[in-house]
C-alpha cells in the first residue's frame, strides 16, 4: 500500500477529521472510504484493524483511530 486509507461513516465527526487529514496529508497520499455508503468495504476495515470510525490506515500498516465517531459494530448495523 503506498497510501494512506481513511475510514469513515459520514457522520460529523467523520467528516470533520476527514478535511484535517486530507489538509495534512494532502489529497494525493490518501484514499478516502466511506464505509457506510460502501459497506462492501467493511470486511477490509477490520481486516486491517479498524475497530471505530474515523481511522487512518497508514502505507506501513499501523491504524490510528481518530476521535470516536461509531464503532464498526455500529455502522455494520
Amino acid at each position: 500500500m503506498s497510501k494512506s486509507i481513511f475510514y469513515h461513516a459520514g457522520c460529523s465527526v467523520c467528516v470533520s477529521a476527514e478535511h484535517d487529514i486530507i489538509n495534512l496529508i494532502g489529497s494525493d497520499n490518501v484514499e478516502v472510504i466511506h464505509i457506510g455508503e460502501d459497506r462492501s468495504r467493511i470486511s477490509e476495515a477490520e481486516s486491517a484493524g479498524v475497530k471505530s470510525v474515523p481511522a487512518l490506515v497508514l502505507p506501513n500498516g499501523n491504524t490510528l483511530h481518530i476521535n470516536f465517531g461509531a464503532s464498526i459494530e455500529e455502522v455494520r448495523g
